[in-house]
């Protein structure tokens, strides 16, 4: 597998998707339950084959990503071939997974306490690969607007 298989949670929520991908293999669903039943291993297999369908497709539109702990956030733009990093601490004792301390950040990003740092760097593995080495460490994927508002202040 070069990524990990999907939840059940996921895999419910792409249920008509997963259908249409047994189909193309020309299974339709009283085979596809055999199988699980009889070659569970087959099964397993042709589960893992649509998860890094699903999230190859997922981490190619993939343009943004961002973690946040209580005292740092991490916000990373990800383009074709290099990815952007921009790293705030805050000094102080304020949590930035609660609302008020996000709120904090975003009205006094030049406050004394915060220190943020910029940088750059090609990809060391493939693009999708990092990508996913990100989310699996807590990252989630995100439209950009904290890391556009950051880089705006930082350029």
């Amino acid at each position: 597998m070069k990524y990990r298989q999907l939840t059940t949670e996921q895999f419910e929520g792409l249920h008509e998707e997963f259908s249409l991908f047994l189909a193309s293999q020309s299974i339709d669903a009283k085979e596809w339950k055999q199988i699980k039943e009889e070659k569970p291993l087959v099964a397993a297999d042709e589960m893992n084959v649509f998860s890094d369908v699903v999230w190859d497709d997922v981490l190619t539109k993939t343009a943004y990503v961002e973690h946040f702990s209580e005292t740092s956030v991490n916000l990373f733009k990800c383009e074709d071939d290099e990815i952007h990093r921009i790293a705030i601490k805050i000094t102080w004792d304020i949590n930035l997974l609660e609302q008020k301390g996000f709120e904090w950040l975003m009205q006094n990003p030049m406050d004394n306490s915060v220190e943020i740092f910029k940088g750059s760097k090609p990809y060391k593995a493939e693009r999708n690969a990092e990508i996913f080495d990100l989310i699996e460490k807590g990252s989630v994927i995100s439209k950009g607007e904290i890391f556009e508002y950051f880089n705006q202040l930082v350029s």
